[in-house]
């Protein structure tokens, strides 16, 4: 059985989730947290045998958002894998998390029968990610990886192919 720490600062979107993923067989919804500043009180009363497998986390949030939140975890918890669930696919918001511990990246918009596999995946210990996310890790990495003449040259290349009107 996979336990779960739910952080998410919209009720709405807390109790669909904690709905949707009390139906699964093997997970177990062990608490939910609106603030990261919350779901780090929550553990922090915990022996360390009754710690979440799983923290399911939001990124923008008050207070507390879920980098930091998932900063915290992953140094104090290191056996509490974190899976982001977010609306924003945003290059460094994905950079910032995984740099700080995450071991996946989802869109909110991921079925739920694919959120619970990954849930599954990740506390394996598997990174998991939605379509198109490792794309955009990768390109970004590729642009930070060039030095600022590949970088020029490249532009230059890219705007030496397009028409007058492009």
């Amino acid at each position: 059985m996979l336990t779960l720490l739910l952080v998410e600062d919209q009720q709405l979107i807390r109790q669909g989730l904690s709905a949707l993923l009390s139906l699964e067989p093997d997970i177990t919804i062990q608490a939910e947290a609106e603030t990261g500043k919350l779901a780090l009180e929550h553990l922090g009363k915990l022996a360390p045998e009754e710690l979440p497998d799983v923290a399911l986390m939001d990124l923008r949030m008050p207070i507390m958002d879920g980098i930091a939140t998932t900063e915290v975890i992953t140094q104090r918890y290191p056996s509490i894998k974190v899976l982001v669930l977010t609306t924003f696919d945003d290059d460094e918001l994905i950079t910032q998390a995984m740099a700080v511990g995450a071991q996946g990246y989802l869109l909110k918009d991921t079925p739920s029968e694919e959120l619970a596999d990954a849930i599954r995946t990740v506390a394996r210990g598997y990174s998991q990610f939605g379509p198109g996310i490792v794309q955009k890790m990768m390109a970004a990495q590729t642009f930070q990886a060039k030095g600022p003449r590949d970088q020029d040259a490249e532009l230059v290349a890219i705007l030496a192919s397009l028409t007058p009107r492009e």
